[in-house]
């Protein structure tokens, strides 16, 4: 098949028909959608896609710009199934700020994107495993272009370690050299893949920037990455060393006390990252970048269970476990 005889094909795609009032009150249905390609598009059989927080949030109303009715989905992993000459039999992966929100999205059989957007799939990742990469490893990768990639010798301090954000924050900073200190809500400890040893602290038995300022010689944290927001956000401040940088991408409420003197004297940088904000292509380029390092095993996707893995039909399913803060990667299955 050639880019100039593109095919059409009858997907079966999830739709969501109207806003719900709440996570509970979403009504997926499985439906056909014919589904063709502009020129400069890949038509991608889906293996598999991911349920974000965002996806249950953009379906009960909690996005004013998200269309309805539309199918849901920002991640992927597939195999181009048509598309310009040489794309055909391509293995990929990719994510998206308005695929799902704006635009029909992956949580369906077929899915067409443009070509700039997708990441070819590493051999040693499965389906899953490669739809499950998308909107964590964009964040933090996009809060470490937007606030400096860490290097060697600096202090990462992630806020939520153990939420696949922080995980994937603790991972990219670890593989670029950088010492890691995580913070956890209760006693546990580090749960995900890291390339040197990180060092937990738990915020409910310790005073978080006293022990950081131990542990850095006074120094404090050349980045922290706050992936909770605002109770964290007096800690994370306490926290930062000279012209140390926060990475915000969350908040409960959306109002904190924010001393102006202590941020100018100390240099302070604060960078906000909203990866709705990237458009498809935009999304395909943060994730190029991870590349190297899924290909040389410093980064490792998120383990998937079993038990987490849902087909279209049970959908409804889905998205209520993730919008009760399941810590399972939550993936759909074509």
């Amino acid at each position: 098949m050639s880019s100039a005889d593109p095919k059409a094909v009858e997907a079966r795609c999830v739709r969501l028909n109207a806003k719900a009032e709440n996570a509970a009150g979403i009504a997926p249905r499985v439906e056909p959608h014919t589904l063709a390609r502009g020129p400069n598009d890949l038509l991608i059989e889906v293996k598999a896609a991911a349920v974000n927080p965002s996806d249950v949030k953009a379906a009960t109303g909690l996005m004013a710009y998200a269309i309805f009715p539309r199918t849901p989905g920002r991640d992927y992993a597939g195999v181009v199934i048509d598309g310009p000459a040489g794309t055909m039999g391509r293995e990929v992966f990719g994510s998206s700020g308005d695929l799902g929100i704006r635009r029909d999205g992956t949580h369906a059989s077929h899915l067409v994107v443009e070509s700039d957007a997708v990441v070819e799939k590493p051999k040693t990742v499965s389906w899953e495993e490669a739809a499950g990469i998308g909107v964590p490893f964009v964040t933090a990768m996009e809060g470490f272009r937007r606030a400096g990639i860490p290097k060697p010798g600096e202090t990462v301090l992630v806020f939520g370690a153990n939420g696949k954000v922080g995980q994937a924050a603790v991972q990219i900073a670890t593989w670029q050299g950088a010492r890691i200190i995580g913070v956890v809500r209760k006693a546990e400890p580090y749960e995900g893949h890291t390339n040197a040893s990180i060092e937990v602290i738990d915020a409910s038995a310790t005073d978080v920037a006293t022990r950081v300022r131990e542990l850095t010689d006074g120094k404090g944290a050349d980045i922290v990455f706050n992936t909770v927001g605002d109770p964290y956000f007096q800690a994370a401040h306490k926290s930062l060393a000279l012209r140390g940088r926060q990475i915000l991408i969350a908040a409960i409420d959306r109002i904190a006390q924010f001393n102006i003197l202590e941020f100018y004297r100390g240099q302070h940088t604060y960078v906000g990252i909203d990866t709705l904000g990237l458009s498809s292509i935009a999304t395909g380029a943060v994730l190029r970048d991870l590349g190297p390092g899924f290909a040389s095993g410093h980064l490792k996707p998120f383990p998937i269970n079993a038990n987490a893995v849902y087909p279209l039909e049970r959908a409804k399913e889905a998205y209520v476990a993730v919008a009760g803060s399941s810590r399972d990667r939550v993936i759909l299955k074509p």
